[in-house]
């Protein structure tokens, strides 16, 4: 997936983009940093997934369009879209 973080808020940002039917150039960046999650799903697991319950370190990644922050959860293998309407997803 990500060799490092910034292709992770590329995607991130190309994802977030789509969803709200914006161009990148609308999405900005309000923060990326190092982050612990508690299991492989990032702290973000999506309905029935099973994940292995170890620490994971990645990237918290945070941007902002029309006034909203929204959160994203990268490692080196996966993006995840957090807490969007409520649901988990992964990119």
């Amino acid at each position: 997936m990500a060799n490092g973080n910034d292709e992770a808020v590329g995607r991130a940002r190309a994802d977030l983009a789509s969803r709200l039917g914006l161009s990148e150039d609308e999405i900005g960046e309000a923060s990326v940093e190092e982050a612990d999650f508690p299991n492989t799903a990032l702290g973000a697991p999506v309905h029935d997934e099973m994940s292995g319950m170890m620490m994971t370190s990645g990237w918290r990644i945070r941007l902002a369009a029309r006034g909203k922050t929204y959160e994203y959860r990268a490692d080196r293998d996966q993006l995840r879209l957090y807490d969007f309407k409520g649901k988990n997803y992964k990119i």
